[in-house]
């Protein structure tokens, strides 16, 4: 018997964006869907399947994306959460738990690589992970806010300290292994290129 594919849940409160977003990453994955916040966390309830990625729009009526995104963290489910959104990030972000942050509109190839993005980072310690998370908050400030706003803001400077510090011991790790394994080697080339 072969291994299931990752499942990944697609929440979007518009139907026909939410079935073009199942439709493109079909081919790879098991999808399911849910048209809404409250949705989401009824199918997240369900015990048979372990989701291993969620795509999350932030805007949607009853239960915001931000409050499923708490909901998933506070109940300790265990998945990469990209949020896929028309909302253009702002210093809020840096408080959200999520693990990438796209802006609406986003093409297949963006959103299957976002996906695979996920999972393999799934892989990693929990200190990798929370290293490409904050990488991507920053990335995504430093595209959208001006040099000042970046300096001014203190949560914006212990995210950059954060960042150092995690990328200090990930480079300590690197140095005390000596590793052939390519997806070791890949988490750094995924990591500068996040950078």
């Amino acid at each position: 018997m072969s291994e299931q594919p990752p499942l990944v849940l697609v929440v979007e409160d518009e139907p026909d964006l939410a079935d073009l977003y199942a439709a493109w990453l079909g081919d790879e994955y098991r999808v399911r869907t849910a048209y809404g916040g409250r949705e989401a966390l009824d199918q997240l309830d369900e015990a048979d399947n372990q989701v291993d990625a969620i795509l999350l729009d932030r805007r949607m009526p009853g239960l915001s994306g931000d409050e499923v995104l708490t909901a998933v963290r506070d109940r300790g489910i265990d998945c990469r959460v990209a949020m896929v959104t028309a909302v253009e990030p702002d210093f809020d972000i840096l408080e959200m738990g999520f693990d990438d942050y796209l802006v609406k509109p986003v093409t297949s190839d963006t959103l299957r690589e976002t996906v695979e993005g996920l999972l393999r980072r799934g892989e990693y310690d929990s200190e990798v992970q929370e290293l490409f998370s904050l990488t991507s908050k920053k990335a995504m400030l430093e595209s959208e806010k001006s040099a000042n706003d970046l300096a001014d803001n203190e949560e914006y400077q212990r995210l950059t300290d954060r960042i150092e510090e995690l990328r200090e011991r990930a480079d300590e790790s690197r140095d005390a292994v000596a590793s052939d394994d390519e997806d070791y080697e890949k988490l750094f080339q995924d990591f500068d290129a996040d950078a």
